[in-house]
């Protein structure tokens, strides 16, 4: 088992400044390599407090913001338009920038795409679920994909 301090939010893993332990496979091909963590050591600790306090700063002002703010996403669907041919099948798939990007459209809140997740890829025209992680509120997402004209 390797110990390490992430650096980013890991769905299913932590939060930024968490001090985690996994298999040394997915620590050593996965997590370290794609930047999500580095390897814990007697001197991380003073790191852990850094990135915690970056984490901190850049947590919503209160609770009842962030349930706010869920609801403001929760209360209509969000629409896509992207490219389609004749049967409804996109050139491509949606992703997570592309939904942050239409949140921002829409006039709702600035969403980071790492907080956006799927439960599988979106490849055609139609009405999808997604969800937004806000701090510690999760808002589930309506997408209404569509083909642009």
């Amino acid at each position: 088992m390797s110990k390490l301090i992430l650096t980013n939010e890991v769905s299913g893993l932590g939060a930024a400044g968490d001090v985690v332990d996994v298999k040394d496979g997915f620590a050593r091909n996965y997590l370290i390599p794609k930047g999500f963590a580095v390897l814990w050591s007697k001197g991380g600790e003073k790191q852990v407090t850094s990135i915690r306090a970056a984490r901190d700063s850049r947590a919503f002002a209160s609770e009842e913001e962030a349930k706010e703010l869920k609801a403001q996403l929760e209360s209509k669907a969000i629409r896509i338009p992207v490219k389609a041919g004749a049967n409804g099948r996109l050139f491509g798939s949606v992703k997570t920038s592309d939904v942050a990007d239409a949140i921002a459209a829409a006039g709702l809140v600035a969403v980071d795409r790492r907080k956006v997740e799927f439960l599988s890829s979106i490849r055609t025209t139609g009405e999808f679920d997604a969800t937004v992680r806000i701090g510690d509120q999760i808002a589930n997402l309506k997408l209404l994909v569509v083909a642009a004209k």
